[in-house]
């Protein structure tokens, strides 16, 4: 179930962006079957077990000739092959885009990288920090006075990387629905960041934003949009921008407006600040909690992803990080298909054949099963992964393969 249904991905394993991805494209019903090094190693395993969720995988040696003869036969019938290598690995391993669409000429061809395929540091290796560095989105990020502040890997990894792959993909195929042809996407973190800065770049532009990080609207600068903690040294987040929010939010704080300084000069921003910081640290988070629910304060909870899971909210929405999303009226995803349920893949079963001929690939099964090392499997690593789906010739999306 779900819309992506009938569609076939055929996702080189690799780490962050690239399983980010194919979750999202399981989810929503593609058929994505993962490539895996033949020797089963992979960094940070534990970290992806979440995003690992819902296909098929297949262990092949992509050094080895029959490892790279079986991998092209499963192109042959499908609608994307994702992959996260640096620029030219897939070219020497014989599974290039050249390689692939000789195969398949209908084929997308997705590639996710970090720092894009061309380019002075094309090659280099590198993590979501140093992208978020490189195009001034780090910089940003931070408290006055203080160094900038990774957010994690959410920013480059998944909102600059998988996410945009994404939309290259889907505009991929839909073009292909004139064309009849596929074509190479080329999706890196930092082409994706730098999209996503463009409303930063508008507010410098206009003289809104400072350099200066931790003193700006909405970076912590400003005492109506930040953080504060509470005294059980818990925090509530605060993000009263627009003036009736603010109002209720010095209602709930129990301050009266008009004893206040204008808070939309920036040199009372201070005073402000340290009021707030007293009004917060007098009660523990969860009496801010209730004291602003169902108000228009904009002020809720800062919790960790232990206590949202638990969230009302959430609950009632069934909301949360193994959740399919985003949501559809007609066609929404089906439930979840657990991995040990599946048959193995070959090229043989992600083909459209009868039941009959479908057969089911055990551990004997997987092809040039050696240790894998080099370009076969570790340069996809630091690199950023890729992702995602669909096919169709001429032929709406959902429809039967060409070929």
């Amino acid at each position: 179930m779900g819309p992506l249904e009938g569609l076939r991905v055929v996702e080189l394993a690799a780490i962050g962006p690239a399983p980010f991805a194919c979750m999202m494209l399981a989810d929503l019903g593609a058929d994505v079957v993962r490539v895996d090094r033949a020797d089963g190693r992979r960094s940070f395993p534990d970290w992806h077990v979440v995003l690992d969720r819902g296909r098929r995988s297949l262990a092949l040696d992509l050094k080895d000739p029959r490892g790279v003869a079986e991998l092209l036969s499963l192109v042959e019938t499908a609608d994307v092959l994702v992959e996260g290598f640096r620029p030219g690995v897939a070219e020497r391993l014989g599974i290039g885009p050249g390689d692939c669409r000789a195969r398949n000429p209908a084929l997308v061809y997705a590639r996710m990288t970090g720092w894009g395929q061309e380019g002075p540091l094309a090659r280099e290796p590198g993590h979501d920090i140093n992208y978020l560095a490189l195009t001034g989105a780090l910089h940003a990020i931070g408290r006055a006075g203080g160094p900038p502040v990774p957010p994690v890997n959410l920013l480059g990894d998944f909102g600059g990387g998988g996410m945009l792959l994404v939309v290259g993909v889907l505009a991929a195929l839909r073009e292909r629905e004139a064309s009849g042809l596929g074509q190479t996407v080329d999706a890196s973190i930092v082409d994706g960041v730098g999209a996503m800065l463009g409303m930063l770049v508008g507010m410098a532009g206009s003289g809104q934003w400072s350099h200066e990080r931790g003193t700006n609207l909405l970076d912590g600068g400003a005492p109506f949009y930040r953080c504060y903690e509470c005294a059980d040294g818990r925090h509530m987040a605060v993000g009263a921008l627009e003036e009736r929010f603010y109002t209720a939010l010095l209602d709930g704080l129990g301050l009266d407006p008009g004893s206040l300084p204008d808070r939309d000069d920036t040199a009372n921003w201070p005073v402000l600040q340290k009021l707030f910081e007293e009004c917060f640290a007098r009660y523990d988070r969860d009496t801010w909690t209730a004291r602003f629910a169902g108000t228009e304060a904009c002020a809720t909870p800062v919790l960790t992803v232990e206590e949202a899971a638990s969230h009302p909210h959430h609950r009632a929405r069934g909301s949360g990080p193994t959740a399919p999303a985003p949501r559809f009226s007609r066609t929404p995803p089906g439930p979840q298909r657990a991995e040990s349920g599946w048959g193995r893949p070959s090229a043989a079963s992600f083909r459209r054949t009868s039941p009959e001929k479908t057969r089911e690939v055990g551990h004997d099964d997987f092809v040039g099963a050696r240790p894998v090392r080099g370009d076969g499997g570790g340069e996809a690593e630091g690199t950023g992964g890729g992702w995602y789906a669909g096919r169709r010739v001429g032929r709406r999306l959902g429809q039967g393969p060409h070929r």
